[in-house]
């Protein structure tokens, strides 16, 4: 169960950084079915991208500790942002 915490953290966190970023770039040619999948996959990969980054510049050391967890959260922010601009830019480009 500890291992899934940190999938499931960076998972809504993503969604979270692709509905900002869908909010602010204003891209409605998107579906929500789209929108959900890439800032979870974005999330998922930008959380173990950046997350040990993050968690090592805090100091973090254990799997659920402080500096992980922030790690997870950041890093699934930008990674699902990313993601869901770029899904978002080519979907509204192919119109």
């Amino acid at each position: 169960m500890e291992s899934l915490v940190p999938i499931i953290i960076q998972a809504i966190s993503g969604v979270v950084g692709g509905a900002t970023i869908n909010s602010v770039l204003k891209q409605a040619a998107m579906a929500m079915l789209p929108k959900l999948i890439s800032g979870v996959v974005g999330g998922v990969g930008g959380g173990m991208a950046l997350g040990p980054v993050i968690a090592g510049m805090m100091g973090g050391g254990g799997a659920m500790s402080t500096g992980s967890i922030v790690g997870d959260i950041v890093g699934g922010l930008v990674g699902g942002g990313v993601l869901n601009g770029v899904v978002g830019a080519v979907l509204g480009g192919r119109k």
